[in-house]
């Protein structure tokens, strides 16, 4: 991992991948950036990961874009020099560039991904988190959608993921404003999915409890979940039917029934 600001640990399906720049706040610089869009990349390579759980080390999830980025953006101006450029960049057939990796990269990965997100969450570290499938946040975190402090816009794919959680009309206000916000406010708005004093401990136990589960039905149900409402209905219950008739009667299935008759844990095998 990029100068070891993403570390990763996997236990019996579950993959602890931590922003690992305590001293900073865990600021998103350019290895920072290719740390996180690495571990995506890594994780989804590895078909014995089932559930993934994405904290910051130290007092914050991830405090945004290192201040030191501002001053490379203030000297390269409009020329598109240095790692302004370098974020921007898409490499291969990808559909978001290299910043927007470090966020998009987990709503791409096939398993299940709940952030833990504790102290600052603040910008691009607001768009990390909102890559998650569920995020599971202090009450006394402090979250905002922040670059218009800076005068730019959120372009870590928050503009496509922020109003998917929240109204439309709540989505401007905050990204206009700029507003700090708590985990319990986060929360009623819909950013958060539940709070928690100790989001970490508790996100683990969370991905201990879905890593038990059929890994093929897991994965199935987050690419349905995910595409509902991009594509026609007729499509949507398509799809359904597609991946329900895939996985009646598959081992992984029957081992599921047969371990709940005989009130046992059930051994599935990992997707190929």
């Amino acid at each position: 991992m990029s100068e070891q600001r993403v570390t990763i640990n996997v236990h019996n399906g579950v993959a602890d991948v931590r922003m690992n720049r305590p001293d900073k706040l865990n600021a998103l610089d350019n290895a920072m950036f290719a740390g996180l869009a690495e571990a995506g990349e890594r994780l989804a390579a590895d078909n014995s990961v089932r559930a993934v759980v994405l904290s910051g080390e130290g007092r914050a999830f991830c405090a945004g874009l290192d201040m030191s980025s501002f001053q490379a953006m203030r000297d390269a101006g409009t020329r598109g020099e240095g790692p302004v450029r370098s974020l921007g960049q898409r490499d291969g057939g990808s559909i978001a560039n290299v910043g927007q990796r470090a966020a998009y990269g987990w709503t791409e990965l096939p398993v299940p991904v709940i952030a833990a997100v504790h102290g600052h969450a603040l910008g691009g570290g607001l768009q990390v988190a909102l890559g998650a499938d569920i995020r599971i946040v202090a009450p006394d975190a402090k979250l905002s959608v922040l670059e218009i402090r800076w005068g730019l816009v959120p372009d870590m794919t928050g503009t496509e993921m922020l109003p998917k959680l929240v109204p439309l009309d709540v989505a401007k206000e905050l990204t206009w404003t700029g507003r700090i916000i708590s985990g319990e406010e986060a929360l009623r708005l819909g950013l958060a999915t539940r709070v928690s004093d100790d989001p970490r401990a508790d996100a683990l136990e969370l991905a201990a409890t879905i890593a038990r589960q059929n890994p093929h039905a897991i994965r199935a149900a987050k690419r349905l979940l995910n595409q509902s409402g991009t594509v026609p209905t007729a499509q949507q219950f398509l799809d359904e039917s597609k991946e329900m008739g895939a996985l009646i009667q598959s081992p992984n299935q029957v081992e599921a029934v047969t371990a709940y008759m005989e009130q046992r844990e059930p051994a599935f095998a990992d997707p190929e």
